[in-house]
């Protein structure tokens, strides 16, 4: 999987060391879950929600000519 799921604490506080994270990413928050992943150097990335949570997330990856 390209997500991977960060941990959220008991106090639903979600603590992120800049450091060990890629250069450029993304992370995501729904229902009480944290997920990142690193963006890759071409694509257009999709957040499709229902009803105001995140449903699926979509890489349409390309590459320049």
């Amino acid at each position: 999987m390209r997500m991977k799921e960060l941990d959220v604490n008991i106090d639903g506080i979600l603590q992120v060391d800049t450091m060990e994270l890629p250069s450029n990413c993304v992370i995501i928050l729904s229902r009480g879950k944290a997920k990142v992943a690193e963006l890759p150097a071409f694509a257009e990335t999709k957040i499709v929600t229902h009803q105001g949570q995140v449903k699926r997330v979509k890489w349409d990856e390309g590459e320049e000519f």
